[in-house]
């Protein structure tokens, strides 16, 4: 089997190309950095192929006649930095995807598994938990990340229903695991709590899920699911204190035992966010991100469980091998 793997080098599209490896697929991967790419995932048996979502027609001719596209790669990360990124955000998630589509079709790939996120989800507000069905409009969504994936899976349905190449969407909860090097949210939070600079807890609960598990889904959805399909991705609900507790089990170092009101914890990180919109760097925590923390919505993973066959590792092993791989890299206390 023959795969093309966008943001090869990222959370998700690292551990993705390792496993791709392990089945022994021929892969080709887009990587935006040939430095980045030579850490990540040199020595693998991959054709790198440089370019980046910005620019999707001067590369999209190096998918031709892949078995599938696994589309891992969006705008992110830099949505919590200083500036409106809407603009960014719009041409990599919504633009510039059904671009990447229309070009997979015209240059023969068979099939297409695109990444979302379960923040296109909506909250059901009867305290049941959300499913598939449950699709959020774009006015409902806490950040402007979100809202372009809303738009982004609208679009993809529109697509979908007039063109024949079948299209899979997975729907990954809050990604944990070794290979964050970015790092993203979630691994940033793992460093700063090596780093002791994660001050105490808040009432919090927030879906999560490995990377690794993700990526085995997604070959998974390759290999037997139709187009049209939906994966929602979660494998447990947690919150800060048990994400505390396993860390400090894990890593050996003391969390936090301090609780904090919410309201507290709100204003301290807007004063956090604007401090360093001041001085041109990132926050620890955005608002935004802190929004997505306190929704406390819970989404199931059990359709792709049944469906695709899948089971995720214990929380534990996932926090286990995220600390020992940023202590492998140098990167955690």
């Amino acid at each position: 089997m023959r795969a093309f793997v966008t943001g090869g080098t990222g959370l998700l599209g690292s551990n993705l190309v390792r496993l791709l490896v392990e089945e022994k697929w021929q892969i080709k991967v887009l990587v935006r950095s040939a430095e980045k790419a030579e850490k990540m995932i040199g020595g693998l048996n991959v054709e790198v192929v440089k370019g980046d979502m910005m620019n999707v027609d001067l590369w999209a001719h190096h998918m031709k006649d892949c078995d599938v596209l696994f589309h891992t790669a969006a705008y992110f990360r830099e949505t919590f930095r200083k500036g409106n990124h809407w603009t960014n955000l719009e041409k990599v998630n919504v633009i510039n995807t059904i671009r990447l589509f229309e070009l997979a079709e015209k240059h023969g790939v068979g099939k297409i598994v695109h990444t979302s996120t379960n923040a296109t989800i909506r909250k059901r507000h009867d305290g049941e938990i959300s499913d598939e069905s449950d699709q959020m409009n774009p006015d409902e969504a806490l950040n402007l990340y979100e809202k372009s994936k809303v738009i982004g899976d609208q679009e993809i349905q529109k697509f979908a229903r007039k063109h024949l190449i079948p299209i899979v969407t997975v729907l990954p909860a809050w990604m944990f695991g070794p290979g964050d090097a970015a790092p993203t949210g979630s691994g940033q939070f793992v460093l700063n709590f090596l780093s002791r600079k994660l001050p105490g807890s808040f009432h919090s609960g927030i879906d999560v899920v490995d990377a690794r598990d993700v990526a085995c889904a997604m070959i998974q959805a390759a290999k037997s699911a139709v187009g049209g399909e939906r994966y929602i991705l979660s494998a447990y609900h947690t919150g800060l204190d048990e994400l505390f507790r396993i860390l400090q089990k894990v890593s050996g170092i003391q969390g936090p035992s301090k609780s904090f009101p919410i309201s507290m914890v709100y204003l301290s990180t807007w004063f956090q966010e604007k401090i360093a919109v001041w001085r041109n760097r990132e926050t620890d925590m955005s608002v935004d991100e802190l929004r997505v923390m306190t929704e406390l919505k819970r989404t199931s993973g059990e359709k792709a469980i049944r469906d695709l066959h899948i089971t995720y590792r214990p929380l534990e092993d996932t926090m286990r091998d995220t600390v020992e791989w940023y202590r492998l890299n140098g990167m955690g206390k």
